[in-house]
């Protein structure tokens, strides 16, 4: 089974995959001080999310008469490559968010 076989049966596109993929190494490298985890974990991360939150995030933007370009592979790429850019800092922003209620609640 090749990966884009993989990806097909589990309903994700590859090059959606890939774009999220791109947008993760972007975000990775961008950073002033590269740790280990962000550069294994944000494209993992980036790639994850495009991967399942680019068709949802199209169809908002269709539904909110977003002015979205008429090539419809290119309006995909395009999305999963932002989302996985913005994965990471999502997901750092809720952790930090998760560990600071559990230290409120450690504390009372």
């Amino acid at each position: 089974m090749t990966p884009a076989e993989f990806f097909d049966f589990l309903g994700i596109k590859a090059s959606v995959v890939l774009a999220g993929l791109s947008g993760g190494i972007l975000r990775a490298m961008s950073r002033k001080a590269y740790k280990v985890r962000e550069m294994v974990a944000s494209p993992l991360c980036g790639a994850l999310a495009a991967g399942y939150l680019t068709t949802p995030a199209i169809h908002y933007l269709g539904a909110v008469n977003w002015p979205l370009p008429p090539d419809q592979i290119a309006t995909q790429h395009a999305t999963a490559f932002l989302i996985g850019v913005s994965a990471m800092w999502i997901s750092d922003a809720v952790f930090e968010f998760v560990v600071r209620r559990i230290k409120q609640a450690d504390g009372q």
